[in-house]
């Protein structure tokens, strides 16, 4: 008696034992093993006999096709089973970790952490998300500059300057017939061309637009410097070490280097610093900008002359006398 009775608290402890070590609950098949739920042999594993095994199984478990109301919470249950085991065989990566899982069962956390990384880890590859992003920004950015860039055409074709100087243009280069009488195009020409395209081509052809309504370019796209970078970036560390390298040694710096800093301290592009006219650029360079402590102290002035410039401004002495004449009153929604 005392003999079975050790034998059944051993055998007892060997299953909490396996189970301790072995299957785990809460990942994959639980306790159960995924090959053998879906009755196939790890060691010949095929796919195409796992998907017969597991249509054979959704029919014969899947809820709907038992009759017995009784079966239909035990039916769900194994259902639920072959699906988990088959979603489990198979994908050739969670195939993979699930094999590592019962040929390692002794390292629970790493079996627990891999399980639940793939269960969380989105389905779409994270490249190819990378790869839309740029090229959906890239898209956006090219078609803002298009948009910009036709603004600043129709401005152009507005201005009589620019058009009295297309139309000059035109009478030289003999696109437009002209009355000899009145100097001006003829509404109606024999070729047949429209006047306003005419202009429009002229004007586009012959007018400079620079900064942020410039034609639009791939090389100023997101997709574009990316794909330049590994040139683009190297060039650019050389310069800011070897900047450095200057500014510690005390050498003089170089008008390219000068720029470059003004630019950096005023927090504009290249391109808007070329746009200025030429005695603001002639007084950044006068009041030396390119050094920190002065670029501060001439925005703190810059700011200063701007306050004043509105203290002193027409409009905003009318809203002080408003605002003076009306104190206290205010205008809001009446409560219904």
């Amino acid at each position: 008696m005392h003999f079975l009775l050790s034998a059944s608290l051993l055998l007892l402890l060997n299953v909490q034992y396996s189970y301790g070590i072995g299957f785990a609950p809460g990942i994959y098949c639980g306790y159960e093993n995924c090959y053998e739920v879906i009755g196939i042999d790890r060691d010949e594993f095929n796919k195409s006999e796992l998907s017969k095994k597991y249509r054979q199984l959704a029919r014969q478990f899947h809820p709907d096709r038992v009759k017995d109301k009784s079966k239909v919470e035990e039916s769900e249950e194994k259902f639920r089973l072959v699906t988990t085991a088959y979603e489990t065989l198979k994908d050739d990566e969670t195939r993979g970790y699930y094999d590592y899982y019962l040929d390692h069962p002794e390292e629970r956390y790493y079996n627990y952490y891999q399980y639940y990384r793939m269960r969380t880890a989105p389905k779409v590859d994270v490249r190819y998300v990378i790869l839309g992003t740029v090229l959906f920004i890239s898209t956006i950015q090219y078609l803002s500059a298009v948009q910009k860039y036709s603004e600043a055409l129709k401005y152009a074709c507005s201005q009589p300057k620019f058009k009295n100087n297309a139309f000059d243009i035109a009478k030289e280069k003999n696109l437009l017939e002209f009355d000899p009488k009145t100097g001006k195009a003829k509404k109606k020409q024999k070729s047949g061309v429209d006047i306003e395209k005419v202009i429009t081509s002229i004007i586009e052809e012959n007018i400079s637009v620079s900064g942020g309504y410039k034609r639009a370019s791939l090389k100023d796209t997101l997709a574009w410097n990316i794909i330049l970078l590994p040139l683009t970036f190297p060039k650019w560390l050389y310069y800011k070490v070897g900047l450095a390298w200057k500014k510690h040694k005390g050498v003089e710096l170089s008008k390219e280097d000068k720029e470059y800093l003004i630019c950096n301290n005023l927090g504009i592009t290249h391109e808007q610093f070329e746009c200025l006219e030429e005695p603001e650029i002639e007084l950044y360079f006068e009041r030396e900008l390119w050094d920190a402590d002065a670029c501060a102290k001439y925005k703190k002035e810059k700011e200063v002359e701007e306050k004043e410039k509105m203290l002193n401004s027409g409009r905003y002495k009318q809203y002080k006398r408003f605002m003076k004449r009306n104190a206290g009153s205010t205008i809001s929604f009446l409560e219904e």
